[in-house]
């Protein structure tokens, strides 16, 4: 494939909140790529490389072992100089470089910092932000997750003391929408079209003009809607920026709430009942207010991996491929705000 007139090669930033469904995008992305050899760069949120592992059981041949490397020593946004830098070095150097690099930050990153990244002198000459897609729960969203009028909700706060002080969450979740040339609202075949119609209208509210929204369900969107959109955003970064002040002039010293966050793995045995399982993680999610659950599950007799997505209440499962000499072993990491008891949430997770 062609890259881009100036030499460089495209990245893809693709960015969200915690289960928004960028893993998903990504897999269709892989399989609807146009015949483009696309490096993946993982960043994860946790102990546990899930969503990288989930990316290698793609089973496509232009999803390549050595073509996915994954980050896991901490977000990307705040890891710039130790990890990101030589990663994509690395990459560049390659004696076959990728036609597209593909970026899936972690749910708690920040796309500004990464994106600012791209000028440093090490790549910038090498390679270029095509385009920042910010991947949107659309069910969540519809649900009133976040605040849609950030102003007014400033001016309610500020008439009464009673009330407290935005989430990081939604901070995050607006500048990660600031940062967007595109925007993704993810499973809208769980949704009515009146609610559809109600997110995008939120969103547009919350982003920059120009910026494309874009339904996508289960099936996914393909390389030819997501990829070669050339907005070069490194190049743009006044228009782009945070809405919220989170970090200094060095962008290797910013605070964005890390510690409001924990995350903690739980291995287990095998299990009998696919269904019994999924109803039991349902209950320990919506005992303890666990925000994200992921990892995978041996299940008695069955030689594939079972995939465990989980957004709240809301649990996907699937066998994605055979363990081979992965040990038969349940793995799953657990994600929510700090303050997660942890000893029983494992003792709820157990069979």
């Amino acid at each position: 494939m062609p890259k881009f007139i100036t030499g460089k090669i495209p990245a893809t930033v693709i960015t969200g909140f915690l289960g928004a469904g960028k893993t998903t995008l990504i897999r269709n992305l892989l399989a609807n790529n146009g015949g483009r050899r696309i490096a993946l760069i993982i960043n994860e949120f946790g102990d546990i490389g899930i969503d990288a592992e989930v990316l290698r059981g793609c089973g496509d041949a232009l999803c390549a072992e050595d073509d996915i490397i994954e980050l896991s020593n901490g977000c990307i946004c705040c890891t710039v100089a130790d990890d990101f830098i030589p990663t994509m070095k690395l990459l560049l150097d390659r004696e076959a470089p990728p036609d597209h690099i593909v970026i899936e930050t972690s749910g708690l990153a920040l796309p500004q910092p990464l994106v600012r990244a791209f000028n440093w002198p090490e790549i910038r000459t090498r390679v270029t932000v095509d385009s920042v897609i910010t991947v949107v729960d659309g069910p969540a969203t519809a649900e009133g997750r976040f605040a849609h009028d950030v102003a007014a909700v400033d001016a309610q706060r500020a008439a009464d003391d009673s009330i407290g002080h935005e989430t990081p969450l939604s901070e995050l979740f607006e500048d990660q929408l600031a940062c967007a040339d595109m925007v993704v609202v993810s499973k809208t075949d769980l949704m009515q079209r009146a609610s559809i119609d109600g997110v995008f209208s939120q969103i547009e509210g919350q982003t920059r003009a120009g910026v494309r929204l874009l339904r996508s369900d289960a099936d996914g969107l393909s390389g030819e809607v997501l990829l070669g959109l050339r907005f070069a955003a490194e190049d743009d970064m006044e228009g782009r920026r945070e809405v919220h002040h989170h970090h200094g002039d060095d962008d290797g010293e910013h605070e964005h709430g890390h510690d409001e966050f924990e995350t903690f793995a739980v291995t287990l045995g095998e299990i009998a009942d696919t269904t019994a399982f999924a109803e039991r993680l349902a209950g320990v999610i919506r005992g303890h207010g666990i925000l994200r659950l992921k990892g995978f599950a041996a299940v008695a007799g069955k030689p594939m991996r079972l995939v465990v997505q989980a957004v709240g209440p809301r649990i996907e499962t699937w066998f994605d491929r055979p363990f081979g000499s992965d040990p038969r072993e349940t793995r799953l990491v657990v994600i929510g705000e700090a303050g997660l008891d942890r000893a029983a949430i494992t003792a709820a997770l157990a069979p």
